[in-house]
């Protein structure tokens, strides 16, 4: 047992890393431009006002997702 080797993360490859930030992102704006989207029906905001800038605060918040769990280093 002292002589195994520590765990170590499986690497992947970058056709996976790249649908893990395109899912991000669609994720993002999908969620919260849905939350807009609501709220705009909801509220009767005139030209889906919350649609977009929570569809861009969601594509942001994806972008600070990719950033965070892609750049951390090995």
């Amino acid at each position: 047992m002292t002589n195994d080797p520590s765990p170590k993360r499986q690497q992947h490859s970058g056709g996976d890393q790249g649908w893990a930030v395109i899912s991000y992102l669609l994720a993002g704006m999908l969620v919260w431009g849905g939350v807009g989207w609501l709220l705009d029906w909801w509220l009767n905001i005139p030209n889906h006002l919350a649609t977009f800038f929570l569809g861009v605060g969601g594509a942001g918040a994806g972008l600070y997702m990719v950033v965070k769990k892609m750049g951390q280093s090995e």
